[in-house]
């Protein structure tokens, strides 16, 4: 970004070359009749073009809603989408908004009978379409609603509409960053024109099993065993092999008196006062 400024370009223009390097521009082959105004063009492969020019114009607005209420608790930012829990949590921490990541529990704004429940004073949401119970709550109880919409999302129920690719990783990561980031300019914790100190990496969604496994690949295995071939070496005949220290030798097994013991490989008849039974005479049946 200080390139960018050395260059001369406007933060505006700065935001934009981030959405772009973001695929916030990309949208889906549907369009919704009403997502049609903040569309560019149409691709030869069928994906619709995002105006990025209006998402900044539309992130600019919801971040004054945002700063318009008292209280950041009031403020609840929401993700059932997994590649938006770690951007809501972020974006929460850095706002004093409280997040809701994952699953939403049904009856959160209208049953007063449980221990979630709560009325928040402005509802913001990674995708309309996955996020549908708590928009649909936030109707009947007469929430503002601030969603991430893409070309394919309903718009019912929705007070502002930020066009953007909510299905990206790096876009939903991206657009939470500039949406906190302009909170927090607007409510004077962070200069305008000022380079924001953290990174917009801590938005973006990570893999559970990555670490594990790097961390499992720069250990190294020691093996613990002791190598017996190397200190005593096969002998032409088993009773030649030395054996090692501290263990000693096995006493021979001895015949017990009156034991027959048979030489191997040959049949071993256990009679023990048993008696053969002679055959029963043939009744007659052929």
């Amino acid at each position: 970004m200080e390139a960018d400024a050395a260059r001369g370009l406007s933060q505006k223009e700065q935001d934009i070359q981030m959405m772009l390097a973001a695929d916030v521009h990309l949208g889906t082959k549907n369009c919704d009749f009403q997502m049609e105004r903040y569309t560019h063009k149409r691709r030869s492969d069928g994906i619709h073009i995002i105006n990025v020019g209006k998402t900044w114009e539309k992130l600019h607005i919801a971040a004054r809603v945002i700063v318009a209420i008292e209280n950041p608790q009031d403020i609840i930012v929401q993700s059932a989408r997994p590649y938006g829990q770690r951007a809501v949590l972020k974006f929460a921490q850095y706002t004093g908004a409280q997040a809701i990541a994952g699953r939403h529990t049904p009856g959160t704004f209208t049953n007063q009978l449980q221990t979630s429940f709560c009325e928040p004073r402005l509802l913001i949401l990674t995708d309309p379409r996955t996020d549908h119970q708590p928009i649909k709550e936030g109707s009947l109880g007469n929430i503002p609603t601030i969603a991430f919409c893409d070309t394919d999302s309903p718009m019912r129920y929705v007070d502002i509409a930020i066009p953007a690719n909510n299905k990206g990783k790096n876009s939903i990561g991206c657009l939470f960053w500039l949406l906190a980031r302009m909170v927090l300019q607007m409510r004077g914790t962070i200069r305008i024109g000022q380079k924001w100190d953290v990174m917009v990496d801590l938005f973006f969604y990570r893999e559970p099993e990555a670490p594990k496994t790097a961390e499992e690949e720069d250990a190294v295995a020691v093996a613990d065993y002791v190598d017996y071939n190397a200190a005593a070496p096969f002998a032409a005949d088993w009773g030649d092999a030395p054996l090692p220290e501290g263990i000693a030798a096995p006493e021979p097994i001895l015949p017990v008196a009156g034991e027959v013991i048979s030489a191997p490989g040959a049949p071993v008849s256990i009679s023990d006062g048993w008696e053969e039974v002679a055959a029963p005479p043939a009744s007659g049946w052929q």
